[in-house]
């Protein structure tokens, strides 16, 4: 079969024929329809990620219709349509994964390839309103956020939300989870084109935050913020602090802005701040993103998808071209 392929750091992903996959016992292959790209992807192109082990097949996130399965398997799963869990050995502890907790395209196979071999446990029914495509942009971005904005966060209807760097896949899909759940949504970002997309799908508003004042600002249009999902602590938490409610919860999924960012502990004392840290998330809670994602008729915001044969063109689109929404790769 063809995969996207990555033989070392020194060298570029390029499609090449591998080896087929074979179900072994308690797995299921799944012929890939589409494939969903993450900045994951090129962090493991410049040696960027932790524990990496090369030569590997790239992809985590992946949608598509099941093949066969082990002799020990469940054999109506064949002809199903399913979204994978990106996810290996979450562990039996809910609340966080094993230490040898591991996603799908490292160390786990990839999804940019034609066909898979996947334990069974990561088969979930995919939302019959959504092609494959839109599938396939939701599983490590619609987890994290998912995770994010209810196990962590426990957000109620009718809070404010402030999501910050709107446009990323994690932002965008918990902006749209939070809209669905009925909070007040804020975003910010570096593009005013992009707070006005993001107001497009539900948002209230939101503030430039290369501007001066613009915390104080978004303060004045928000009122008091109750929950705040953030990518990027280093760059806005020393700003938005201040417009926190009592009790309210930080929730940092990522750190694309720098590992560090300053706090004063009155702030966090006296406000009664929560400052949770969250990533990717459990199959429970999989099966429950996909069936809000069903209930409400989510649709992710997809912003290119390539052919199979320009996967490699679609992470340099990812990293040099991208704008909101999700980069996906149409495999068959």
């Amino acid at each position: 079969m063809r995969a996207l392929f990555l033989q070392d750091t020194e060298t570029a992903p390029s499609i090449e024929n591998v080896e087929d996959p074979a179900a072994g016992a308690g797995e299921a292959i799944v012929s890939i329809r589409a494939a969903g790209l993450n900045h994951r992807e090129l962090w493991i192109g410049k040696g960027q990620y932790p524990g990496m082990t090369l030569p590997a097949t790239l992809g985590a996130d992946g949608a598509g219709v099941v093949e066969a399965v082990g002799n020990d398997g469940d054999k109506s799963l064949a002809g199903r349509e399913v979204v994978l869990y990106p996810g290996l050995g979450w562990g039996d502890d809910l609340r966080f994964p094993a230490a040898d907790f591991g996603l799908l395209g490292m160390p786990g196979p990839g999804t940019i390839a034609e066909s898979i071999a996947v334990p069974a446990a990561n088969l979930f029914p995919k939302p019959a309103h959504l092609d494959f495509v839109q599938a396939a942009a939701l599983p490590l971005a619609g987890l994290t956020a998912w995770r994010g904005l209810t196990t962590k966060a426990g957000l109620r209807e009718g809070e404010t939300v402030l999501i910050t760097g709107i446009g990323g896949g994690v932002a965008m899909q918990a902006l749209d989870f939070a809209v669905a759940m009925g909070a007040r949504v804020w975003v910010t970002s570096s593009s005013q084109e992009t707070i006005d997309l993001a107001v497009e799908r539900g948002a209230q508003g939101g503030a430039v935050y290369t501007e001066d004042g613009w915390a104080k600002a978004l303060g004045r249009a928000a009122g008091p913020i109750d929950v705040v999902f953030d990518g990027a602590p280093a760059g806005g938490f020393p700003a938005y602090v201040r417009t926190l409610a009592m009790g309210a919860r930080v929730v940092v999924y990522g750190s694309t802005a720098g590992p560090v960012f300053k706090a004063s502990a009155p702030d966090i004392f006296l406000r009664n701040l929560s400052i949770i840290g969250t990533n990717v998330g459990n199959p429970k809670e999989f099966g429950e993103m996909l069936d809000f994602v069903a209930e409400h008729q989510l649709v992710p915001l997809v912003d290119r998808s390539f052919k199979f044969e320009e996967a490699a063109d679609a992470l340099r689109y990812l990293e040099q071209g991208h704008e909101a929404g999700k980069v996906t790769v149409t495999i068959a």
